[in-house]
């Protein structure tokens, strides 16, 4: 049995290595590697192969991981940038999908395909940041005013809907006035151990400590950056929230100390990339796929109609929010940011798995919306991607200018000048 379930994660491991070098030979290929590692795992999965399965060993490499791509997503999150001057629209525009949301929520409610039609709005007003930001980064959009407000109210979409989450839908049974009241302490201790983890990195020599440990195996900076991403998570699981809300905030804590306000060690920031990127969260991904029920789907007809309106429901939600955009941009980059912010996965895995424990969600519509997640992830991001290079190339063609004629010459339809024959 030991060696079976150490087979489960050396096939998870395979696929990880295989995921992208697949992507390096086939450069053009439009679908993100968390689309194509969810996929392998059904493929070597229960539902089709039957090759890996959802084991302990697998089931903590991929909690792990969950947490890992959480703090990597709250370490990316600018909060300088929350409080500049694109916020105010980009609130304006979550205020206007939170709003869709609902209203999606509730024709779902009332047409009897969801039960719990507030964990259905949470989910479809969430983005993914970590599909975006490699995403604006290929595009060279990454710095531009486009992609600022882009990453703003994808972290807004992020941050919202995981307190949203923990708060009205985490596994303690408790009533929604404890939950605010345990929701304000567990903040308020993250506020504290904010300002304590600030202080101690004004002590002085503290820098040349970490940097001297950082270049041999003591490496105490990335190991005091995780002890703090478990510390969280498991103090938020003490409050009665999902692990996930404290691992995202032990990321903003770290940004907070280690980034903002500083020269960021590039060494660090790869080195925990390496450990989350390079190890855990493939791990995550592929196991979603593994343990992804394809008979839940296929077996129910209805949840099979579901797929296409949720993934409709999630453009609607987040991206017509986006048209306000056109406020500080055109229309071409404003219909690319609304198809990025309706990009959504990750959220809808985590929010999926917590309706089914907690019995919020029926196994069909949680496959139906992990389903729905996964054709975002795989056909937004190229919409947008295909919207953006089209107007690079027309950026490039008016940069160039008309063409001028020679004096004595007259212009053929195919823009060359021909000599004139009068």
């Amino acid at each position: 049995m030991l060696n079976l379930s150490f087979n489960s994660v050396l096939i998870i491991a395979a696929i990880s290595v295989l995921v992208p070098a697949v992507l390096g030979l086939l450069p053009r290929l439009p679908v993100p590697g968390a689309v194509l590692m969810v996929v392998a795992g059904i493929v070597v999965g229960p539902s089709v192969l039957g090759w890996a399965r959802i084991d302990a060993p697998v089931q903590v490499l991929a909690q792990l991981g969950l947490g890992m791509l959480l703090f990597l997503a709250g370490l990316e999150i600018d909060v300088d940038r929350l409080r500049g001057p694109l916020s105010r629209l980009a609130g304006v525009a979550f205020g206007v999908s939170a709003a869709l949301g609902v209203l999606c929520a509730v024709f779902f409610w009332l047409a009897g395909q969801a039960s719990q039609p507030l964990l259905l709005a949470i989910i479809l007003m969430s983005t993914s940041t970590g599909l975006l930001l490699p995403i604006l980064k290929d595009a060279g959009e990454a710095t531009t005013e486009f992609g600022q407000l882009v990453m703003t109210a994808a972290a807004l979409a992020e941050v919202v809907p995981i307190l949203l989450l923990s708060l009205f839908f985490s596994a303690a049974a408790k009533t929604t006035a404890d939950q605010l009241v345990s929701l304000a302490i567990f903040l308020a201790l993250l506020v504290l151990i904010g300002l304590a983890l600030t202080r101690v990195r004004r002590l002085h020599g503290l820098d040349r400590l970490l940097d001297r440990l950082e270049e041999r195996s003591g490496q105490l900076r990335v190991r005091a950056a995780l002890t703090l991403a478990l510390g969280c998570g498991v103090l938020a699981y003490r409050f009665g929230f999902a692990s996930i809300l404290g691992a995202f905030a032990a990321g903003l804590l770290v940004h907070l100390v280690e980034v903002s306000g500083r020269e960021p060690n590039e060494q660090f920031l790869t080195k925990l990339e390496g450990i989350g990127f390079g190890f855990l969260i493939p791990i995550f991904f592929i196991s979603v796929g593994v343990g992804f029920n394809l008979k839940d789907l296929l077996n129910h007809p209805s949840a099979l109609v579901e797929v296409p309106l949720f993934l409709v429901a999630l453009l609607v939600v987040r991206g017509v929010p986006a048209l306000l955009y056109k406020r500080v941009m055109d229309t071409r980059h404003a219909a690319a940011a609304g198809l990025l912010q309706a990009t959504t996965l990750t959220f809808v895995v985590v929010a999926a798995a917590i309706g089914r424990e907690t019995g919020k969600l029926s196994p069909s519509v949680g496959a139906a919306l992990v389903t729905a997640g996964l054709l975002s992830a795989a056909l937004f991001p190229a919409g947008a991607n295909r919207i953006l290079a089209h107007g690079r190339k027309a950026a490039s063609a008016r940069s160039r200018g008309p063409v001028t004629a020679l004096p004595g010459s007259r212009t053929s339809r195919n823009g060359r000048n021909q000599p004139d024959s009068s």
